[in-house]
């Protein structure tokens, strides 16, 4: 981070419910203009936290300012700063697109004159524009996702919260919302992201969190994370049923920096993928398949705890 003032800045922040720790003490800083990202499982803390951020769930303790600002006595004018984008998108079905983004706009006490142009600019960024006079409830997915974006930029907030922004599309509505939020951060918004589609992280986020538990696992940019806990490239080994269940891990020993067993491949960690295959082959190891490719973000989660990150 620059020497700018961070617009969340957490420290020791925890949130229960009742007995139920769902945020364990976390620390987090966000500086203006980066991406940001909670990557996890669900059940890991990224809502609650994005809930404790968004001053609509009071952290239980710890210390947390967003803008500079503490939720506990500022709450209302944090909101009025912020766009949100749930979980679930929450458009009115009844109203046209246009019609979203103005009644939304007159929550934050915007004149008409001047949600309308903006309402506009938005919907032309977000590729909504010929939807405009259409009513919300027939259009697609991916559509109403961009539309709950475009409604939740109507402030020109200082700070976008995206709360698994993509879950539910498909692989071509992903892609596409990915580079309508490619370009907002590229245009100087800041971006805090919940997702567990580690793809969608590696696209998107400029540093990242990995959660599990309610605790911070690992914290920095995709490539770091990589660099730092995993080799470069992986060994994806897959067997004929049965046969994984009786081979001698100990064969393999010394191809890569480790073996990872899944329930259905191994997975070998190595520098050089090519090579490390060559030799499975020398060891007389006769897999399925086989498939050498570079370490991602799955694979710094499996590193971390063991298990899948998508739940």
């Amino acid at each position: 981070m620059d020497g700018a003032a961070p617009l969340v800045h957490a420290r020791g922040l925890t949130k229960r419910f009742g007995k139920a720790t769902a945020v364990d003490g976390i620390d987090v800083d966000v500086a203006p203009g980066e991406a940001f990202g909670f990557l996890g499982p669900n059940g890991a803390g990224k809502s609650s936290t994005m809930r404790m951020i968004g001053c609509t769930s009071p952290p239980t303790s710890g210390t947390l300012r967003i803008l500079g600002l503490d939720p506990a006595a500022d709450g209302p004018r944090i909101r009025a700063r912020l766009g949100v984008v749930p979980q679930q998108d929450t458009l009115d079905t009844e109203l046209t697109v246009f019609e979203n983004l103005l009644v939304y706009g007159r929550y934050f006490d915007l004149p008409r004159g001047v949600i309308r142009p903006r309402a506009a600019e938005l919907l032309a960024f977000f590729q909504l524009a010929e939807r405009a006079g259409e009513r919300v409830e027939p259009l697609s997915g991916g559509m109403k996702r961009r539309l709950t974006i475009a409604r939740a930029l109507i402030n020109e907030p200082q700070l976008l919260l995206l709360d698994e922004p993509t879950t539910g599309l498909d692989p071509q509505a992903r892609h596409a919302l990915w580079e309508r939020l490619y370009r907002l951060k590229q245009q100087g918004t800041t971006l805090v992201l919940t997702t567990h589609y580690m793809d969608e992280a590696e696209q998107l986020c400029d540093r990242l969190v990995v959660m599990d538990g309610g605790r911070i696992a690992a914290e920095g940019s995709p490539g770091e994370l990589i660099r730092r806990h995993v080799s470069r490239e992986v060994l994806e080994l897959r067997f004929a049923d049965g046969v994984q269940d009786h081979l001698d891990l100990g064969v393999l020993a010394g191809i890569g920096d480790r073996v990872e067993a899944l329930p259905d491949r191994l997975l070998l960690y190595a520098d050089d993928g090519d090579a490390a295959a060559a030799a499975v082959h020398d060891r007389g190891v006769r897999p399925a398949s086989l498939l050498a490719r570079r370490s991602t973000l799955e694979d710094v989660f499996l590193s971390l705890t063991g298990r899948t990150l998508v739940d």
